[in-house]
């Protein structure tokens, strides 16, 4: 459920037309439902009542500071894969108890600045970062809380690049490798051992993944407290996908039963579960609004030239994935077109839709390229020196400009021409 629905023929955002939108903050521009943000994590989190949990919302989903506040101001804690995200959710108001810091490749800079902020724990992945951390730890005399993170060799069946527990991905340690490393690990004096974690894949549309995968981590959870190993919590990742076309995937609801059976033979261990959701918080909540700049008719197929491209939204060419397109203002009677939609780079790479059935646009007609509000802006570059798009937060009836359009003077700001070329 997302709230943007036609009032007559006109797109709104909740209360506020997007040609109004569009009018005094131009485009290409993202929009982001604040009500529709709210429900969605309100339902996710709901489906833990009953268990102890945490909700960390994944920050590279969707890192505008004004989205992560509102997550904060309604409980979340948060996912961070690097230095820079950890940045953002301190300055959102997280709390460090709450977040979690993933990613493969931590550097020693990053390591150092999580230990300062006091956060919950680090999802560690290779025996090299538990001694890197190990050593950091000690020079800054204090103790650094981890999870190892568990590469459980499961099928998320799902785009390969977004598949991440098989033992073929770059993730994690197997299960033999993950023991010997809590075993090692108790014995360094500068870590504390806090949980384990796994993580097997993003826009996931069955249970049973998640199931088999967090029924396996549970297993050797209870193996290693048996050991004596503190284990305090179990991180179950995230990765619960949303309908882009005709996907079906699993409710919050469904999937909240399908982890608390999953778990249900390991009762008694006392462990807090950690999610870490984000395309099933944002995705729906958010649309892309582009301009029409032109139609051309080739000789294989008909183009709609619009002012937004894959620098502004690169999942499509980067993933082949299908984004919903809704024109702004329906225009009563207006034939259809079969066409690609394309941006104005210089790539061939650059589309956003094909070979897509479309109400035909005439130049300077708005449309709204749906469920973009998950690894949109946040994978969003300056590509031909093209300035990123402005961001907008929709409350009821109000709408708030929450990242300014970037400025070609601004991209060049951090540039230099050395003495010996002038």
């Amino acid at each position: 459920m997302n709230h943007f629905e036609y009032q007559g023929d006109r797109l709104f955002c909740e209360g506020v037309a997007l040609d109004d939108i569009a009018a005094k903050v131009g485009t290409p521009t993202y929009v982001y439902s604040h009500a529709t943000l709210e429900r969605h994590f309100r339902v996710f989190d709901e489906a833990f009542t009953g268990i102890p949990h945490i909700v960390c919302f994944s920050v590279k989903a969707n890192s505008n500071i004004a989205v992560l506040r509102a997550m904060v101001k309604w409980g979340a804690g948060m996912d961070i894969v690097s230095g820079g995200e950890l940045y953002r959710a301190l300055r959102a108001g997280a709390d460090p108890q709450k977040i979690v810091f993933s990613c493969v490749g931590k550097r020693e800079d990053e390591i150092e600045a999580g230990l300062r902020a006091g956060i919950l724990c680090f999802n560690v992945e290779s025996p090299g970062e538990i001694e890197l951390i190990e050593k950091v730890a000690a020079r800054m005399n204090t103790r650094a809380a981890i999870s190892i993170r568990v590469n459980p060799d499961v099928d998320a069946e799902t785009h390969p690049y977004i598949s991440t527990g098989l033992k073929k991905n770059k993730f994690g340690l197997p299960m033999d490798a993950a023991r010997a490393e809590y075993r090692k690990a108790m014995g360094m004096p500068h870590i504390v051992i806090r949980g384990i974690d796994c993580h097997i894949g993003s826009q996931l549309t069955k249970t049973m993944p998640f199931h088999d995968a967090i029924a396996r981590v549970a297993g050797l959870a209870r193996e290693l407290k048996e050991e004596g190993v503190p284990l305090t919590h179990l991180d179950i990742g995230g990765g619960l996908g949303i309908p882009y076309k005709e996907e079906e995937p699993p409710s919050p609801a469904e999937y909240g039963r399908a982890v608390i059976e999953a778990l249900a033979p390991f009762r008694g261990m006392d462990l807090t579960v950690i999610c870490e959701p984000g395309r099933v918080i944002v995705g729906n909540a958010g649309i892309l609004l582009t301009r029409t700049l032109y139609l051309k008719q080739g000789e294989a197929k008909n183009f709609v030239i619009v002012d937004a491209a894959f620098n502004d939204l690169l999942r499509p060419a980067f993933y082949d994935s299908y984004h919903g397109i809704k024109p702004v203002l329906r225009r009563a009677g207006a034939a259809t077109l079969t066409a690609d939609v394309v941006g104005p780079i210089c790539e061939s790479g650059d589309f956003l839709a094909r070979d897509r059935e479309l109400r035909r646009p005439e130049p300077g007609d708005l449309m709204a390229f749906m469920s973009a509000g998950a690894y949109g802006f946040s994978m969003s570059s300056n590509y031909n020196t093209r300035p990123r798009a402005a961001e907008v937060l929709v409350h009821g009836d109000q709408f708030s400009v929450v990242r300014e359009r970037e400025t070609v003077e601004e991209l060049l700001e951090n540039e230099h021409i050395p003495d010996w070329l002038k």
